[in-house]
């Protein structure tokens, strides 16, 4: 296939073809991200016959997977005409695809309705990665997230409306000593509000150095692995959800965390509160095991 380079997806999208229908991300300023920032990244659009030309070669592979993951960053940042002809082109060349999956921006939705939203449900889009970071409206302001707990809201609520699954991400650390416990509790507070079917947690972490980070957050001093267990005992605490899978398994995670809330908060708090009082107690990925 004919990619631009880097290409990513959640590590859950493993076994699913990746179709770039756009490159980059169309907000790209979210400080603690540097996925999409090499020029050869800049946002643009696919065009619909290089979209179909690749459907076509992909189609005549054998033993082809039955999911796809529509790239880069957020291609719901499509118009529901666009996306609608994409998804249907799926239909037509790769008629065994059950599901098709993309992230998403909040801000994706502010134009789309339930009912334009429902349309893409039925035509084939089952789930969407909404990187969430924060319910809080400082942390989000301090990394330029251009997003705010009612905006962030709004899109997961229209998202359930319509019958599309939300896996929300939530930043272990994104607010640094100082925002720590009110990024926990009001992180918290969102998830509760919107229910999603599925809550991940990853630590935040800056392989290419702070620099670009504290440019609007200058005061943010990192957690320490105790003090990030912390946080994740505020946040599972606050956490009333009814029926969501969470997992805080990916390899930037120390304490790997698995269950279903709210069925297993008393199971993961436990776990939680071993890595704090008895560290020595628990599997804990070493620094040489984790990264991105």
């Amino acid at each position: 296939m004919n990619y631009i380079e880097p290409v990513f997806r959640p590590p859950s999208e493993w076994k699913s073809y990746i179709l770039q229908v756009t490159n980059g991300c169309s907000w790209n300023k979210c400080t603690f991200c540097e996925m999409y920032t090499a020029p050869e990244k800049a946002f643009e659009f696919k065009s619909r016959d290089k979209i179909q030309f690749e459907l076509q070669l992909a189609s005549q592979q054998p033993n082809f997977p039955n999911r796809i993951f529509l790239a880069d960053g957020d291609a719901l940042t499509l118009s529901i005409r666009r996306l609608s002809e994409i998804l249907s082109d799926i239909k037509h060349f790769l008629p065994r695809i059950n599901r098709v999956t993309s992230y998403c921006l909040p801000r994706n939705l502010n134009n789309k309705s339930v009912e334009e939203l429902a349309s893409l449900r039925k035509l084939g889009l089952k789930m969407v990665y909404v990187g969430c970071e924060s319910g809080d409206d400082e942390v989000l302001k301090k990394v330029n997230k251009g997003e705010s707990f009612q905006s962030s809201l709004a899109a997961l609520q229209k998202l359930k409306a319509a019958g599309i699954k939300a896996s929300v991400m939530i930043l272990n650390g994104l607010g640094g000593t100082s925002l720590s416990k009110q990024h926990a509790i009001n992180s918290a507070k969102l998830m509760n509000a919107a229910q999603p079917e599925y809550l991940s947690t990853l630590v935040v972490s800056f392989p290419m150095g702070e620099e670009r980070f504290k440019s609007n957050f200058p005061e943010f001093n990192p957690l320490t692995q105790q003090a990030l267990f912390q946080e994740m005992q505020w946040l599972l605490s606050g956490l009333d959800l009814e029926k969501t899978i969470f997992r805080s398994d990916h390899a930037s995670n120390y304490l790997v965390l698995k269950g279903i809330l709210g069925q297993d908060k008393d199971k993961l708090l436990a776990q939680v509160n071993a890595a704090l009082t008895s560290p020595q107690s628990i599997p804990l990925r070493q620094e040489w095991q984790r990264g991105l």
